[in-house]
């Protein structure tokens, strides 16, 4: 068994290393029964339309041993842990191949794709995802960054046109707004720059969170925010109203933060691949801004039935970047039901399909949905196989280790409860 205080890298490759066929193949069955870096692999099956699919049940990325960059560190709703796709990037990919993730989120793909070398490509119907990624993909100069906010104007006496104090100070909301409104004029122009954007980015993921790292009051936590009516019971209950918050000094802070792991060759990597990443905001299943058989690896988490509620979590957050909360809503197709989720995924694993090269992969994790009655794997690999993709199985990764737990039917003391779960399929050559 390995030390696990002693893992890195290099465990993994040596392994992989065994089970590469030649440069491009990959006997990925054996390598994942195998694969022993933190523990052994467990095996069990799913049974879809009479066919057998193996599962793979294992640590196979862990956040413990192997702490992602800082650079990932932004809230957002529903999102996975980087080390997800950088299994799967390391594994599946090499150097300047093509990522996409249809559902981009905060960019946790495209983010980790850079850092390995990799070009990328992240589509969101919001355009919060670009907001929030594309300025982590070019790195300022942190003196850069302090001069700018030197530089804004912020007038005391300015109020947001909905009522914010259940939120913020009135000092702090002047500040807010002031901002607000310099962002808006700097792309309303054409004059925003990248320095711009990163101010944008780190400010609107500090707008609301339940520390003195954020702009607000106490409230829940940064990757949603809760309506005016809510926050003010919140105040009640908890007997609070909102300090002043120094919004330039948080910026800073988070700023710092974000680049504290960052190493040179990290810079250079994120720099170097954001020139080459593209960013869309279309619906997954037609982005004919892909040119088709391009991609070599998708790596994403599509929305999961009614679950996320876009404009209930997101309004101010469009409130601060200009946009309408309610017209990306209806964009935004809300799946109640199974039937209606697998009739829209269908139709993005047919759009994957056309892009994904011959021999390429997309590794796509489904989420326990309605407390594990409802198993999304067995709707799913039918419509990869639909598409015209080969099912390779699927892979569990547990993150901790329980007594007793229930996986989608399977009974094990040694299984947890804490997991990812991937459908991973392969476009045949």
């Amino acid at each position: 068994m390995i030390n696990m205080n002693k893992i890195d890298d290099s465990d993994s490759q040596e392994q992989l290393n065994n089970f590469l066929i030649d440069e491009t193949q990959l006997d990925i069955s054996s390598y994942l029964k195998e694969f022993s870096v933190f523990g052994e692999t467990k095996l069990a099956d799913v049974f879809v339309e009479n066919q057998k699919y193996p599962i793979f049940i294992n640590e196979f990325w862990t956040s413990k041993q192997r702490q992602a960059s800082s650079i990932q560190e932004i809230s957002y709703r529903a999102c996975f842990k980087p080390q997800l796709p950088n299994f799967f990037i390391k594994l599946l990919s090499k150097e300047d191949d093509l990522i996409y993730d249809p559902f981009g989120g905060r960019g946790t793909t495209i983010i980790e794709s850079a850092l390995l070398k990799r070009r990328g490509i992240s589509n969101d119907i919001s355009p919060l995802s670009e907001i929030l990624a594309k300025p982590r993909l070019s790195i300022p100069k942190l003196d850069d960054i302090k001069k700018r906010l030197d530089e804004i104007p912020i007038d005391k006496n300015l109020k947001a046109e909905i009522d914010l104090s259940m939120f913020y100070h009135q000092d702090t909301e002047a500040e807010i707004v002031s901002l607000k409104n310099y962002l808006h004029e700097k792309m309303e122009s054409g004059k925003e720059d990248e320095i711009d954007q990163w101010i944008r980015m780190v400010a609107t993921n500090r707008l609301t969170g339940h520390s003195s790292g954020f702009f607000s009051v106490y409230t829940l936590p940064p990757n949603q925010a809760v309506s005016r009516e809510s926050q003010t019971k919140i105040n009640i209950k908890r007997n609070q109203i909102p300090k002043y918050r120094n919004t330039k000094k948080i910026i800073i802070s988070k700023t710092e933060k974000l680049m504290s792991k960052l190493s040179h060759d990290d810079i250079r990597n994120l720099n170097e691949m954001g020139k080459k990443a593209i960013f869309l905001t279309k619906d997954a299943r037609d982005t004919k801004e892909i040119d088709s058989e391009s991609v070599q690896l998708t790596i994403t988490s599509p929305p999961f039935l009614d679950i996320v509620q876009y404009t209930k979590d997101n309004w101010l957050r469009c409130w601060f970047n200009s946009i309408d909360d309610k017209e990306i809503s209806k964009k935004i197709t809300i799946l109640r039901s199974v039937d209606e989720w697998s009739k829209v995924m269908g139709g993005v694993f047919r759009e994957l399909f056309r892009i994904t090269r011959k021999g390429g992969w997309v590794a796509f994790e489904v989420g326990e949905v309605r407390k594990g009655k409802i198993k999304l794997d067995e709707y799913v690999i039918p419509l990869g196989l639909n598409a015209g993709f080969r099912c390779e199985g699927v892979l569990i990764n547990l993150q901790i280790f329980t007594k007793t737990s229930n996986i989608w039917g399977i009974n094990n003391n040694h299984f947890g409860t804490n997991t990812n779960r991937i459908v991973l399929f392969k476009k045949e050559v």
